[in-house]
């Protein structure tokens, strides 16, 4: 490295530690461990080494066959980012990564530093072992690095140093990639650890964006670069296309074929309390950039549900739902033998009856549990397991296993629609009083021919549960068919006891939907390589094939066979959000999925606290919606309220996390521990925590939110959430050094946040305890909280 980047990306933690290192890496949080780290779907094929240099192949992908031997890989990790010699090399492994038009093998390295045995710092890095081009570097530091604020490096100057790592340490490829502005924008500020700046260069073609290639740099607070990530791949080629849709034509088109879907999903409260939410979900999708015309990808997305039938299995119900009664031990073992082909030859191994209530239906439940051990010629054969419900006598769950495949000896299948029939009967026959509302979902016909390829034993047959043209997500129904026998193997039958609405609630329209959808996401021009990846005939998708590739279970050269395409497409991605949310099908409105509230796509744009003393800590506050914003103003010098504050108080104190709730209604059956804060309001949340937590007492059950906080008040709550308050009533160890202290009532609470830097005293000694805080100043003063608390977290005593 030159002077230059040498100077920009020296870091000194510690004059001990690591002077004169340039932590940059690849995207994973934590290197420590030593995992692999891969630009693509990375193999089982590894070959370790320790720190004495040993190394023992274990699979094709030896030392042999790397370029670029170990030596030389840690040779060029240590000197492109200059890591200190009291880092040890701890560990190495080969791994193949497959490339569009080949493999390419990569080593990973891991340095530790250890100091009196105590682990001081991880570094992980990957090089490419034909090229020696450094592929990622990851530190990882445990000592815990605090915000300061304001930042010693902004995000502007941050971008001028990612900008210079990709010119030093990717050389050959700094001119093929462009910076994506929006990349990292709008993520949350850290309220602790370590702030971050994330940058992502994407890799351009013929003047074209392929997105799936990049260069991500990531920059601290402090002007370091603690991660780096190349991903590239040289094999691809790459069409020229002779014209494509312009961004504005590519809109609409994607607009045009968008379906939303209405679904169940499921909201959970902080007690864990789930309710079902109505939601609109539409799915990502692309277009061919050309023609403008849907792609249809579904197979490779691993959430694809699959086709679902367009009628149900009946028309209506064919039976009652079952009442609830008590079932005894032999009515739930004749109901598991009635419902399944069961052999003759099985002793019962395991009885077992349990009770819960269920947080969901707010019900008491009861199951039955039951294992038999099948025998055969007295020795054991196989097992059987199954779940009864204890109140209703309906099979739940069953599952039968043979150690010697049943039926093996048979040359023929049953064929996938015999399957399917068998499976249908069984569902009817369990779930009488569902059958109006389960829908098939369709087999792949090619089932068949997998199972006569593979001699695998089973076709899985699924069910959709849905409900007035909503799909209940979390709700489904499995059926294994033996395909040798016909007999059913395996049923599950998970139906989470909600109550429904008896009519369809009124949603908004589909097209009203598709608009608060496209607001959602965004349209990106990219190339696009598409990857069909088949495992013994059966076409998986990406995220299986790299589970088989993790767990060995397959050889990524052998039993994977990969048809890779390469097209320009436009494709919706969801714009960076700094929470999970959903859209509310009956009010059209985004909500938040760890509160249930209310909330906007997009941060809200603040007028009124530019050059503000306090700007900084407005917009952090801001940001995790711990002050609104109305009209454009946050309203920095106005009074805080009671119930302001608590929220302000208690996201500081979660480190900006929310504890769910449910969304709260008028007639919500959730109790309010204080006469003044109903379930609906929008400080219930927040006022309950605080209770829960002792941040506040419940005293005469009222709590006033809209009323105005004094100084003396706001040190009471701090000190409550720092847990010094038992200490702060001996105020008598606390020099009482404040100007007006006749007037405060509590000194120890007062001096402690003083003396701590979280409050400050006036020009001429006064604490004011009667003064009205302002929000600005509640703001700071939580921000200081913050960077107190951690301050005043210790390092757990070691033996």
């Amino acid at each position: 490295m030159n002077k230059r980047v040498g100077k920009i990306a020296a870091i000194v933690t510690t004059a001990a530690m690591l002077a004169g290192m340039f932590p940059a890496a690849a995207f994973a949080s934590n290197a420590s461990e030593g995992v692999t780290s891969s630009m693509d779907a990375t193999s089982s094929s590894s070959v370790k080494a320790g720190s004495s240099g040993a190394a023992e192949p274990q699979s094709s992908a030896s030392s042999s066959n790397a370029a670029i031997s170990k030596e030389k890989a840690e040779q060029i990790a240590r000197k492109a980012v200059n890591i200190p010699e009291d880092y040890q090399l701890q560990s190495a492994n080969l791994s193949t990564s497959r490339l569009m038009n080949g493999t390419r093998n990569s080593w990973g390295l891991t340095f530790n530093k250890r100091v009196n045995g105590r682990h001081m710092g991880s570094i992980y890095a990957t090089v490419n072992a034909e090229s020696g081009q450094l592929t990622s570097y990851s530190y990882y530091n445990p000592s815990d690095v605090k915000p300061s604020y304001p930042l010693k490096v902004e995000r502007e100057e941050a971008q001028r140093i990612a900008s210079n790592v990709v010119d030093e340490l990717a050389v050959s490829y700094a001119s093929q990639v462009k910076l994506n502005e929006s990349f990292g924008e709008q993520l949350l500020p850290a309220l602790t650890g370590e702030v971050r700046h994330q940058f992502k260069f994407d890799r351009y073609v013929n003047d074209l964006p392929f997105l799936e290639n990049y260069i991500t740099v990531v920059v601290n607070s402090e002007g370091h670069v603690v991660e780096y990530e190349f991903v590239w791949d040289d094999t691809i080629q790459f069409p020229k296309p002779d014209s494509y849709l312009s961004a504005e034509d590519a809109i609409e088109k994607l607009r045009a074929a968008g379906t939303p879907e209405l679904k169940y999903k499921l909201l959970t409260d902080r007690q864990g309390k789930n309710t079902p939410i109505l939601t609109y979900e539409l799915q990502s999708y692309v277009i061919d950039a050309s023609t403008g015309n849907k792609i249809d990808d579904t197979r490779n997305h691993y959430s694809y549900l699959g086709e679902v039938a367009d009628k149900p299995l009946t028309t209506n119900p064919l039976g009652l739902k079952p009442v609830n009664k008590a079932i005894n031990e032999n009515q739930a073992i004749e109901n598991v033998k009635s419902a399944f082909k069961l052999p003759e030859n099985i002793e019962l191994g395991h009885s077992s009856y349990h009770e819960y209530n269920d947080t969901d239906s707010e019900q008491a439940r009861a199951m039955w549990d039951f294992s038999w051990t099948i025998k055969k010629d007295g020795q054991d054969a196989g097992s059987i397991w199954a779940t009864v419900n204890a109140q209703t006598g309906a099979v739940q769950g069953f599952n039968i296993y043979y150690y010697n495949e049943e039926g093996s000896e048979k040359s023929e299948t049953i064929s996938v629609d015999q399957a399917t029939s068998t499976a249908i009967e069984a569902v009817k026959k369990q779930l009488p009083w569902l059958t109006h509302e389960l829908y098939l979902i369709k087999p792949d016909p090619k089932q068949q021919e997998i199972i006569n390829a593979s001699r695998t034993a089973n076709y899985q047959i699924r069910f959709a549960h849905k409900l007035h043209n909503a799909l209940i997500e979390y709700d489904h129904i499995n059926v294994s068919i033996n395909s040798r026998t016909g007999n059913i193997t395996g049923f599950e039958a998970n139906i989470q006891p909600f109550d429904y609405p008896a009519q369809a609630p009124k949603a908004i329209s589909i097209e009203t939907a598709l608009d608060r959808w496209m607001d959602y996401y965004k349209a990106e021009l990219t190339y696009r390589v598409s990857s069909e990846y088949t495992w013994i005939g059966e076409p998986i998708p990406i995220e299986k094939y790299n589970v088989l590739l993790a767990s060995g279970e397959i050889d990524s050269n052998e039993d994977i066979k990969v048809k890779s395409t390469v097209n320009l497409v436009y494709r919706l991605r969801a714009k960076p959000l700094d929470q999970h949310v959903f859209l509310d099908a009956v009010t059209g409105e985004w909500r938040s999925m760890e509160t249930g509230e209310v909330t906007t796509l997009e941060r809200p744009e603040v007028l009124d606290i530019e050059g503000h003393w306090a700007q900084r800590q407005l917009e952090l506050m801001v940001a995790y919606k711990a002050l609104d914003v109305v009209d454009g103003k946050v309203r920095p010098n106005e009074t805080i309220k009671r119930g302001e504050l608590i929220k302000m108080l208690v996201i500081a104190r979660n480190g900006g996390s929310n504890y769910g709730y449910a969304v709260a209604t008028a007639d919500s059956a959730l109790q309010s521990s204080f006469n003044d804060v109903s379930a609906s309001s929008e400080y219930f949340a927040y006022v309950e925590q605080a209770l829960e937590q002792n941040l506040i007492d419940l005293g005469d059950g009222s709590f006033n939110p809209e009323g105005t906080v004094t100084r003396e008040e706001m040190a009471e709550l701090i000190v409550r959430a720092l847990g010094y308050n038992s200490l702060a009533r001996y105020d008598h160890i606390f020099a009482d050094s404040f100007n007006d202290s006749a007037s405060i009532n509590n000194k120890g609470q007062a001096a402690i946040v003083v003396g701590l830097n979280i409050m400050s005293t006036t020009k001429d000694g006064k604490f004011q305890p009667a003064k009205e805080v302002r929000r600005a100043e509640a703001a700071t003063a939580f921000f200081r909280y913050l960077q107190a608390r951690s301050e005043l977290q210790e390092a757990p005593l070691r033996m």
